[in-house]
């Protein structure tokens, strides 16, 4: 459960709103390097210049999410819903184990 809701309604909100098979690929590519983006920020202080190279991967996820909703025409969801910003994730598991 996440706010009320299980994690299978907020997947099929999000599944419903990433149709377009050029805004899931997309997706497919962002959100895994945002979440490396993150890690990496996380090691960071402690590997000269990783910074670098996770704020590139970070500025290049999101710049392919943001794509992809060009092809959706639709905004994100997060715009409506800042919760949908931790669904992306699950998302992505589900699509990459056949279930979304």
């Amino acid at each position: 459960m996440f706010f009320g809701r299980s994690w299978e309604d907020w997947i099929a909100q999000y599944a419903q709103s990433h149709q377009d098979p050029r805004n899931r690929l997309c997706h497919t590519l962002g959100i895994p390097m945002i979440v490396v983006a993150i890690a990496m920020y996380l090691v960071s202080p402690f590997v000269t210049g990783l910074w670098t190279w996770a704020t590139a991967l970070f500025v290049i996820g999101w710049v392919l999410q943001f794509i992809g909703h060009i092809y959706e025409g639709k905004p994100p969801e997060f715009f409506k819903d800042w919760r949908f910003l931790f669904v992306g994730l699950r998302w992505w598991v589900a699509k990459m184990q056949g279930r979304a």
